[in-house]
């Protein structure tokens, strides 16, 4: 058994097979994956990994397999998938996860050829557990994966609470015990037992309080939109392939872009938060409905028309940044009402509410130098058909911006 000090939930025992895969290199790669990417550029003391979140979600499992009376084997099972859920996951988490998929078909979850191979494959051999049904669990399949992979999971449990802690911002305090406390299968659904509407509602506030001021924070949205212009210059302009990215953590890209010459002043940007601005910060509303509903290939062909048209020489200069559709997964988590299984969208009318923000938070973005940002807004505006008083720019004059819109 080894035990943990951990900030969040105080010493963490570790035992059994969890205990074991703890000291492979793939879980180690873990130590250097930062949890929430560049949203360390906005709030500095938020440097913890992907580590520290997998020590949590294991805890929180452990905890939750205690409550529902799951042991032995099946107990295993769900601990190993709860120490390895994360370690598919790319330098800087999600950031550049779009574009790597793109280039090889593969989200974060998909972890079976690293279970299969190498020392993580052979501690779970030892231990009498098939790394592929492991793997299986990571990505959401059978009775039993909800815990570490669903809408009412512990990873999602323990993420929430670990970056308000890091962060210091309040909206993410959720009552980990109580959830954990409260879960309990009805037939092969994972709910929460009867009279916690309010308890599923608390997890839902909780994302969608930390989604503007953390997840979407618009340096953290620029930021990262930087990096996947970064990460796909070194694609195009080097022998590195995704695959090989996949598997660096976020030391090894960052000395990839600094040493690859088409890549090398934008990582000097990022480095040194000389970060491009704000052209347009477009509402949900003002941007039309082909813009919404353009695919990676239109929003690249929007992005050169309104370099073109603003006359800036370098059209990588100009990052076109459209957000998905607002969607809320937690409004589909399972709660208990008279005896009932309902979705908690059916049940609380906190979620009609809490749509209405997402989409009123939602912003379409438009980042370049500051010196541009005044021509390639008024582009824009041009090209896709924005109203120029709708619109919001990070330079002092021409558009106009309220002292909240600057840093």
């Amino acid at each position: 058994m080894v035990t943990i000090k951990d900030s969040v939930h105080d010493h963490i025992r570790i035992e059994g097979v969890a205990a074991d895969l703890l000291d492979t290199p793939t879980v180690q790669r873990l130590r250097r994956v930062s949890q929430l990417g560049t949203v360390q550029l906005v709030y500095p003391s938020a440097n913890h990994t992907r580590f520290e979140h997998s020590l949590g979600v294991y805890h929180l499992a452990s905890r939750a397999l205690d409550q529902l009376g799951i042991d032995g084997f099946q107990a295993d099972r769900i601990e190993a998938a709860a120490i390895l859920h994360d370690v598919g996951h790319a330098p800087f988490s999600h950031n550049v996860e779009s574009l790597l998929y793109r280039q090889t078909g593969k989200f974060h979850d998909d972890v079976e050829e690293l279970l299969v191979e190498g020392a993580v494959g052979d501690v779970l051999r030892d231990h009498d557990l098939d790394p592929s049904h492991i793997a299986g669990l990571v990505a959401g399949e059978g009775r039993y994966s909800g815990l570490v992979s669903g809408e009412l999971d512990v990873d999602r449990m323990d993420y929430l609470v670990r970056d308000a802690h890091h962060t210091g911002v309040p909206y993410g305090t959720i009552d980990t015990g109580r959830l954990v406390r409260e879960l309990t299968f009805v037939e092969d659904t994972l709910v929460l037992d009867e009279g916690n509407v309010q308890t599923a509602e608390s997890l839902l506030l909780a994302r969608a309080l930390m989604n503007p001021v953390v997840y979407t924070h618009h340096v953290a949205r620029i930021s990262k939109a930087m990096l996947r212009r970064a990460t796909q210059r070194l694609l195009d302009g080097s022998d590195v392939t995704a695959e090989e990215i996949r598997r660096m953590d976020d030391h090894d890209l960052v000395a990839a872009l600094r040493t690859t010459e088409g890549t090398r002043a934008l990582a000097r940007r990022i480095d040194e938060r000389d970060l491009y601005k704000r052209a347009v910060w477009a509402e949900y509303e003002d941007v039309p409905e082909a813009v919404h509903d353009a695919d990676h290939e239109r929003v690249r062909e929007l992005q050169h028309e309104i370099a073109a048209t603003a006359g800036v020489e370098r059209d990588s200069d100009v990052i076109l940044d459209v957000p998905p559709d607002p969607s809320m997964r937690e409004s589909t988590s399972r709660v208990t009402v008279n005896g009932e299984i309902r979705r908690l969208e059916e049940q609380s009318p906190l979620v009609s509410a809490l749509r209405t923000a997402q989409r009123n938070q939602w912003r379409l973005g438009v980042y370049c130098p500051e010196p541009l940002t005044d021509r390639v807004g008024r582009a824009t505006a041009d090209v896709l058909g924005l109203e120029v008083d709708s619109l919001v720019s990070d330079v002092r004059h021409g558009m106009t911006a309220t002292l909240d819109d600057f840093e």
